[in-house]
């Protein structure tokens, strides 16, 4: 599970720079409305940026169950959903893209639900 370790590390790396991006490059090229739309992107990017590196350093405890493996999975998926269609949307305009963010808001409500779960089983 050190493959959410590094992939949690690589989220984290692109969601501060997309942050720094956002706030000095796109703060003059996009309406405030869309900026704040791409700002709540970096913020759930971060959480759950986290979250991939909570869930592979938690994953040895949790040993005995696929759930971990689950939860991280999803929760890579809900960052490329969630998030990436927000950064899309607010940099495009295309108001479509807003119609995939729940997928990935469902996607991180699952991979909690299942690190719960998880770490249930393992008591």
């Amino acid at each position: 599970m050190k493959l959410f370790v590094a992939l949690g590390s690589i989220n984290m790396l692109l969601s501060v720079a997309l942050g720094a991006f956002g706030a000095h490059g796109l703060k003059s090229k996009i309406s405030s409305e869309m900026l704040s739309v791409y700002q709540t992107g970096v913020h759930y990017h971060v959480i759950h940026a986290l979250g991939l590196i909570f869930i592979g350093i938690l994953s040895e405890k949790l040993a005995g169950t696929s759930l971990a493996g689950w939860a991280g999975w999803l929760m890579f998926a809900g960052i490329v959903l969630f998030s990436g269609s927000l950064y899309a949307l607010s940099t495009s305009g295309v108001k479509a893209l807003g119609a995939i963010t729940p997928l990935g808001g469902v996607a991180f409500i699952v991979s909690w639900l299942l690190l719960a779960i998880a770490a249930w089983k393992s008591l």
